[in-house]
């Protein structure tokens, strides 16, 4: 066989390379050992989200429901904990918070199954629109999106985001670079899902108010539980 036929093109070169960098991480990632969240085993939602902070305070009960549309099982299955509260404002505005922990990703499956894209329609609601947003804070911005849902009568805008560890992931790709980043250092990473709501037909009021809330609860928690809320602060 002639020399030059037995030799690999440099573009192959680069492709066994990489499929072989590629398994090398794959291997590494595959075992990570320790979950991040035994790193901080008293993580409590309830504890951590007050329920009276700048001009909000939590509403009685049965005023408004908050939508989590799967059964209680899938929830069981996909979170570790679940905080659902509507709060009102010293004016009257009301603010539906769903906060869903996942202490383990691997385990449990993706919090992104649970993702207002998914869920509100699964409930009957229609997503008028969905867009990414910056949510602005004197801690900085989070990367998050913001839906407009409906179903019948009741319009309600939208805004969430999903964390992986100290991280917002901006989208499948995002959160595969984290969940690497975390399996380089042996790490089974935990999350969260944050989504504020208010049925309100006037989308922009909604919004002022959604961030208005989220900063004055941001303010409101410890610094450390500001990092596992938002992202915002983390080394």
């Amino acid at each position: 066989m002639p020399e030059h036929s037995r030799m690999r093109s440099p573009g192959t070169a680069v492709v066994i390379a990489a499929m072989m960098l590629a398994a090398s991480v794959g291997a590494i990632v595959a075992r990570p050992a320790e979950r991040l969240a035994d790193l901080d085993p008293t993580l409590s939602l309830e504890d951590m989200i007050p329920r009276q902070f700048g001009d909000w305070r939590e509403a009685a009960l049965g005023r408004v429901q908050v939508i989590n549309p799967q059964t209680q099982e899938l929830l069981d299955k996909i979170y570790g904990q679940l905080l659902a509260r509507t709060y009102v404002s010293a004016e009257g505005y009301l603010i539906m918070l769903s906060v869903g922990y996942g202490n383990n990703l691997r385990n449990r499956g993706s919090l992104q199954a649970h993702r207002p894209e998914v869920c509100y329609p699964a409930q009957g609601f229609v997503v008028e629109k969905n867009e990414t947003a910056r949510i602005a804070t004197s801690s900085g911005d989070i990367a998050a999106r913001r839906l407009v849902t409906a179903m019948g009568e009741r319009h309600e805008p939208l805004v969430y985001w999903f964390t992986v560890g100290d991280t917002v992931v901006r989208g499948k790709l995002h959160k595969r670079l984290v969940d690497l980043r975390y399996g380089l250092t042996g790490l089974i990473p935990d999350g969260i899902l944050f989504r504020v709501s208010s049925i309100d037909r006037d989308e922009a009021a909604a919004y002022r108010m959604q961030e208005q809330f989220i900063n004055q609860l941001l303010q409101a928690v410890s610094p450390a539980d500001r990092v596992r809320l938002s992202g915002l602060g983390a080394s």
